[in-house]
């Protein structure tokens, strides 16, 4: 299947990014390296191309109970303009996607979800949505996405874009008429820091794009930094840390998953695992050594393999070698010793916390 481009997609290239397939789009990795761009937003502010996230508008008479139906987390009664983390998962508890549901009104919601699931998604919640008075509408055509990050991503926003977003707080969403068209900003993000992501017509974020490069607040940053900073603040990529193999119980997500709820897709399985526990659990892991862990390594105990990594890199922030992996549930103990298969040789390390770097959100 060829690869999709986004409507930044010739932007990328006359920046001279380099350009590598990602969830079914040809997307910038980087433009001058990846630690330049994680820590421009980890200190300054940067800018991503997101807009190969998908999008999907649920509304009518039963769009609440509908999201509730094939959603972890519990939007009843939410107020309008909040934002939920959770997921979707088959009836076993797997993981159809992670995915943001924003409350838009009374029986609207705006849900986005990952650029590799979106088909998927789409025809599961189409599939799911027999019973109830709903339009499930799926927009991601019409929707480009920037995500603005880092500390003063908030004077950026407004002094470049002409954006007034700071009475917002983290995870909830406004609505703004700019240049006639309604674009829909968010404080939320995937990198630890503060920040927005605004939504719009392909030719707003192109026009939107333009003016923060050109201004120089702001640096261009590829998906290899975002990679690196979502993953030392402990957020877990689907497909890594998440997937129909991995539930939210085993990733360690299960403040997301609201069992008080009468009914959703994967409630009982959930509800079970989190009585009885699970055989594998998602932990970090710390290594004594500057080896880096990479995806598919095993993870050793007692001499024999008890998981595999998920993500490792070395944390950039705090200049350590670390890790996410799924192993075996009685070796989830923080502080408990491992070895990690680097190639030939082993190297130890410990059992640590997932998040390896503070948040820094604006509550």
């Amino acid at each position: 299947m060829e690869e999709k481009k986004t409507c930044l997609y010739d932007k990328h290239v006359a920046l001279g990014a380099l350009m590598s397939p990602f969830g079914g789009f040809i997307m910038p990795i980087q433009y001058s390296s990846i630690f330049e761009e994680h820590y421009a937003v980890r200190v300054h502010c940067g800018v991503f191309d997101v807009s190969h996230m998908g999008e999907v508008r649920v509304c009518g008479a039963d769009a609440e109970r509908y999201v509730n139906h094939i959603f972890t987390n519990d939007v009843t009664d939410a107020p309008q303009f909040k934002i939920f983390y959770g997921m979707m998962c088959y009836p076993n508890g797997g993981t159809v996607d992670d995915l943001l549901v924003y409350k838009m009104g009374e029986n609207d919601f705006f849900i986005v979800i990952n650029a590799a699931n979106i088909d998927k998604d789409v025809e599961w919640m189409m599939q799911n949505a027999d019973g109830f008075d709903v339009k499930v509408e799926h927009q991601s055509d019409y929707y480009g996405q920037l995500a603005v990050q880092g500390p003063e991503a908030e004077s950026v926003v407004r002094d470049v874009l002409g954006l007034e977003c700071g009475e917002l707080v983290f995870y909830t969403v406004k609505t703004i008429e700019k240049d006639g068209e309604t674009l829909i900003v968010s404080r939320t993000g995937y990198t630890g820091e503060d920040g927005f992501e605004i939504y719009g017509s392909h030719e707003y974020i192109r026009s939107a794009w333009d003016k923060l490069i050109a201004s120089g607040e702001c640096k261009p940053c590829g998906l290899g930094c975002r990679d690196t900073l979502r993953f030392e603040v402990g957020l877990p990529l689907y497909g890594d840390e998440l997937s129909a193999d991995i539930t939210p119980i085993m990733a360690g997500l299960g403040m997301f998953v609201k069992l008080d709820k009468p009914e959703f897709i994967g409630r009982e399985a959930l509800a079970r695992q989190k009585s009885e526990g699970v055989d594998k659990k998602l932990v970090g892991i710390e290594l004594k050594d500057k080896a880096i862990p990479r995806h598919g390594y095993a993870v050793i105990a007692d001499g024999v393999t008890i998981g595999e990594v998920t993500t490792g890199y070395h944390c950039l922030s705090v200049d350590k070698s670390v890790c996410m992996a799924l192993i075996d549930a009685k070796y989830a103990k923080l502080g408990t010793e491992v070895e990690i298969q680097i190639r030939k040789k082993t190297f130890p390390g410990t059992v640590v916390k997932k998040k390896f770097y503070e948040k820094h959100y604006k509550k």
